[in-house]
């Protein structure tokens, strides 16, 4: 349980690192508190989406993986933010990501300050 936590808490950490860096991918609310719930409620959709989804879209697109020597993975994470978003207003969540470029590098900013969170905070079993 407290590895779902942590690693919730590092998605809501990389996910804020994005849309402090980025103009493109916003999260808007009336307060803080709000803003701060609805990026822990977006950190459990995208760690939903990325649990659920990007092992099958992996499977599926291994041969590109080979080809490609693993860069279609930029690709793949940019699918799994766009989806996040996608499900996130389907949610009436107030997240969004404008634009496939913006996923990209969305995706990339997000894996490696997620990461690096990873490295840092505990992992509990």
């Amino acid at each position: 349980m407290m590895n779902f936590v942590v690693k919730t808490l590092a998605n809501a950490g990389a996910l804020g690192v994005a849309i402090w860096l980025l103009q493109d991918i916003t999260l808007t609310g009336e307060s803080t508190g709000k803003k701060a719930l609805t990026l822990i409620l977006v950190a459990l959709v995208f760690g939903l989406v990325n649990f659920l989804v990007k092992p099958v879209v992996k499977l599926l697109t291994l041969p590109l993986f080979i080809l490609t020597l693993g860069l279609i993975t930029l690709v793949v994470n940019a699918l799994m933010l766009l989806l996040t978003s996608w499900l996130a207003d389907q949610l009436d969540l107030s997240f969004h990501v404008e634009g496939f470029w913006t996923a990209v590098l969305g995706g990339l900013i997000i894996s490696v300050v997620s990461w690096a969170l990873n490295v840092v905070l505990p992992d509990g079993d």
